[in-house]
């Protein structure tokens, strides 16, 4: 898959313009865009879940892959909703998608994302054009990362919340990314130097994207 086909919208939300298939993850803040036939929600955090910016790519024949905690303000948008908990897998149209767990290890953040199967949340790893496309969702360095080999990672580096730039270059190690794109800086935490220093400390391909 060219990284052309991955778009940045800022935060941690992205569109993949698959062949035959439209794919939004974590859309928020977004101007809209064309109708999504699949939207995949990492959690049920308002910057990640978000029914207003879902309902503007939403359309007939969209499906929503979320979590459970998610079901509640998703359920309004009035698309398919189908949830997933880590270690699921699911197809929508051609599109293979597997959730893997996504949660805090470091002990000062474990108010934000602490792993708790009553609050499942996820990452997901995308199977389209041949090329797999794996977005963490909110995480430490897990092992559940581990061999997860992706063409492409959709990596956090802005700390606080989720990895430094430090602990995502160990991450996009152990999961053995070809190429990462950092994501989670600009809005709320982080800046673009946290990018920058990802791609200092990571020895495959980045790419630093500005927001769409």
């Amino acid at each position: 898959m060219s990284i052309e086909k991955i778009h940045w919208l800022g935060h941690a939300s992205f569109r993949i313009d698959a062949e035959g298939a439209v794919v939004y993850i974590d859309p928020w803040k977004i101007a809209g865009g064309p109708r999504a036939d699949l939207v995949l929600v990492t959690h049920e955090h308002f910057d990640h879940c978000s029914p207003e910016d879902v309902e503007k790519v939403a359309g007939e024949g969209t499906v929503i892959v979320a979590t459970e905690p998610c079901r509640p303000v998703l359920e309004g948008v009035g698309a398919e909703l189908r949830t997933v908990a880590p270690g699921d897998a699911i197809e929508v149209g051609g599109v293979k998608v597997r959730a893997v767990a996504a949660y805090n290890t470091e002990p000062d953040r474990q108010g934000f994302h602490p792993r708790d199967p009553q609050i499942p949340r996820v990452g997901y790893v995308v199977e389209v054009d041949g090329a797999s496309v794996y977005h963490t969702g909110d995480t430490d360095v897990i092992p559940e990362m581990e061999g997860i080999a992706p063409d492409i990672a959709l990596v956090p580096v802005g700390g606080t919340y989720t990895m430094s730039a430090e602990q995502a270059a160990e991450a996009a190690r152990l999961m053995g990314a070809a190429a990462v794109v950092p994501m989670h800086w600009g809005d709320i935490v982080g800046e673009r130097q946290d990018a920058e220093r990802f791609a200092e400390l990571f020895d495959g391909v980045t790419h630093i994207m500005d927001p769409e």
